[in-house]
């Protein structure tokens, strides 16, 4: 091979190796996820990542959204501390975000929201506005809010139909000052605690009940160590997508477009696989053995009141926040 063969392959290797080198070192965006494999929160993160990587892959750019879930990174807490950190670039929480801005507690208000169009004007009018905002400068950044659903109880002592049905159950809530608050207030003895630790705890006797959307419910087994699911409806609970606020900004524009577009294009498929799924999983859980029942809704509405004026008086703008969410009921 003589002198100008020889560097016409070197180039061309050296050519190939750099195009190999950028599709092996495309920019990794850990996701972190800590909801349970066949959750609907997980399979929203996971749908939402494989949109992202596919609309990265036709935009050309070296990036790629890893997804781990069932908390394999760490629970809520912990991943947004990944998140401040930079070591995560994305997480999924839900009823931690009160921990971090207490107007998203808004969202723990029992019986706040009576359906999807009034969720989606208290998102429009009240959320993106008033409460996405306050968590920018202690280091994150919203992105969506995404479907977590509406709350039912379980328990293994007996059904839960009114307030005095709590009295004595060691009910397992998040760890969330305003629903250790609400089941105190119902005259229950609430028990935050991590939901990753809620089969055993179940299975074991060092909690009674616990309170969850049916796809959680469903996703966790927790069929197999409840006697009984009580509809409540009690409270609805998003998810949302955030990212750390640093590794945000540093994202280029065209990166930054690609997750907003994808988080907004999984929307309609997410809420319709949550109305398709709840009349099925509640079918499938009273095949497996759950007794149900439908709680006394005006019983927990007037037992939550001393809830709403306690958010009034404590939360910074509680008391708009909470009349402009109210209203909107009326126009939804």
């Amino acid at each position: 091979m003589n002198s100008k063969t020889l560097r016409t392959t070197l180039l061309a290797a050296g050519i190939a190796l750099a195009f190999g080198s950028t599709a092996v070192q495309a920019e990794k965006l850990v996701f972190g996820v800590s909801a349970s494999q066949g959750s609907l929160q997980y399979r929203t993160a996971e749908k939402f990542a494989e949109v992202a990587n596919e609309k990265f892959k036709q935009a050309g750019l070296d990036y790629n959204v890893a997804f781990f879930g069932d908390a394999q990174l760490g629970k809520d807490k912990e991943l947004m501390q990944k998140l401040k950190l930079g070591t995560v670039a994305f997480t999924q929480p839900s009823s931690t975000m009160p921990t971090v801005s207490p107007e998203f507690a808004l969202w723990d208000m029992p019986f706040l929201v009576k359906d999807r169009a009034h969720l989606n004007k208290i998102e429009q009018e009240v959320f993106w506005p008033k409460i996405a905002p306050t968590v920018e400068d202690k280091g994150y950044k919203v992105i969506s809010l995404w479907e977590n659903g509406f709350r039912q109880m379980t328990s293994n002592a007996h059904p839960i139909n009114s307030p005095a049905d709590l009295s004595g159950i060691k009910m397992r809530t998040p760890n969330s000052t305003w629903r250790v608050s609400m089941f105190r207030e119902w005259g229950g003895n609430p028990t935050p605690m991590a939901f990753s630790e809620v089969f055993v705890a179940l299975q074991t006797g060092v909690i009674d009940g616990q309170e969850n959307p049916l796809t959680n419910i469903y996703a966790a087994k927790l069929q197999e160590v409840q006697k009984y699911l009580s509809l409540t409806n009690h409270v609805y609970t998003p998810s949302y997508l955030v990212a750390g606020k640093r590794t945000w900004d540093k994202l280029p524009d065209a990166v930054r477009e690609v997750i907003k577009s994808s988080a907004e294009e999984i929307r309609p498929w997410m809420y319709d696989t949550s109305d398709k799924e709840e009349a099925e999983l509640l079918d499938t859980l009273k095949q497996g053995g759950m007794q149900v029942n439908t709680a006394d809704r005006a019983a927990f509405v007037e037992a939550s009141k001393p809830i709403y004026q306690q958010f009034a008086a404590e939360v910074p703008n509680g008391e708009a926040l909470l009349d402009q969410a109210l209203k909107l009921a009326d126009a939804s």
